[in-house]
């Protein structure tokens, strides 16, 4: 079994990377950013609560995003589970603790950490280019550098706590889709 999160700046590329790695692994994909999308566009309680942080560029409450994985993981078939790839989980340090007690109480573990380092300026340009393509309404100037900002401030400590657990790689995320899967694979095939 394999579970790994993929981990970055918004723009930075997890989704897509995701995607081939779902498919290379055979893993289940927990994105977080998904699962609240789904609620939003749902019009459901907890997604006009979700929309209250996402649409000011803010991270939705650790207990809100806690509960939806744990759910998520209980709901796996234990005999098809090849292992998670977490894309958007965790975003603070206290998510990765959650994340890591949630996952030792039902046995499990996190392998790796991979992060996709990719520099400010480019980030922007992918997200305001993502946002004229799909339409998403949080990509805009002034959201994406409240959520960059955020990303720096809350996120990036998380960093130095799997640095600790000695479950984090740094992969350079600029370069074509081919490029840096290949470096991700790279640093996969070393840890398995």
């Amino acid at each position: 079994m394999l579970n790994l999160i993929i981990y970055g700046a918004p723009g930075s590329g997890k989704g897509t990377q995701s995607d081939l790695i779902i498919k290379k692994y055979n893993l289940n994909h927990f994105s977080t950013g998904d699962i609240l999308r789904k609620e939003i566009a749902d019009n459901t309680e907890l997604g006009q609560y979700a929309n209250s942080f996402i649409s000011k560029g803010q991270l939705v409450p650790d207990d809100v995003v806690i509960g939806m994985i744990a759910n998520k993981i209980d709901s796996l078939d234990k005999d098809k589970n090849n292992g998670i790839i977490f894309d958007g989980f965790p975003r603070t340090v206290n998510q990765a603790v959650a994340l890591e007690e949630m996952l030792k109480v039902r046995n499990l573990k996190t392998d790796l950490l991979i992060e996709l380092i990719v520099e400010e300026e480019e980030l922007i340009n992918r997200l305001l280019l993502r946002g004229q393509i799909s339409g998403r309404s949080d990509d805009n100037l002034e959201t994406i550098k409240a959520r960059l900002d955020v990303y720096e401030n809350q996120t990036k400590p998380v960093t130095a706590y799997y640095e600790k657990l000695d479950k984090y790689k740094g992969v350079q995320g600029t370069g074509s889709i081919e490029e840096i899967f290949e470096r991700i694979t790279q640093v996969i095939e070393q840890t398995i």
